[in-house]
């Protein structure tokens, strides 16, 4: 399994099992991160952390509060796709991070980036699931 990228008519494949969202919160700004993997179910949200709270931004219950981060697990199933969309107000867009490297996406507020599981297929194509 890879996670590809799907951005400006563009797909991006990183040849990864895990990777690490993290943004900006628009109103707060305060920062966010969810550790997922991929699976051949979707992309499942392993861990996730918020580094304050405010409003709309409660940790919830079950949260521990861990180096300044309010650390919690997410009870989610696995997402066949993960939708992006940058909303211009924090500067940034959204970090994705692998063990390889980190890349920003999204950072204009028309900018819109999907996540998914992919397989690569002949030649190093590769193909959504």
């Amino acid at each position: 399994m890879s996670l590809c990228i799907l951005a400006a008519g563009k797909t991006v494949t990183l040849a990864v099992a895990a990777f690490t969202l993290s943004w900006t919160h628009s109103v707060e700004k305060i920062r966010w991160q969810e550790d997922w993997r991929v699976t051949p179910s979707g992309l499942q949200i392993v861990e996730a952390r918020i580094k304050g709270s405010g409003a709309g931004m409660e940790p919830p219950e079950g949260s521990v509060l861990r180096d300044g981060w309010w650390v919690y697990k997410p009870e989610m199933r696995p997402q066949r796709r993960l939708v992006l969309a940058a909303s211009g107000a924090t500067g940034e867009g959204w970090t994705l991070c692998t063990a390889q490297d980190c890349r920003e996406l999204g950072k204009a507020a028309s900018d819109t980036i999907s996540l998914e599981p992919c397989e690569l297929g002949p030649e190093g194509s590769s193909q959504p699931r």
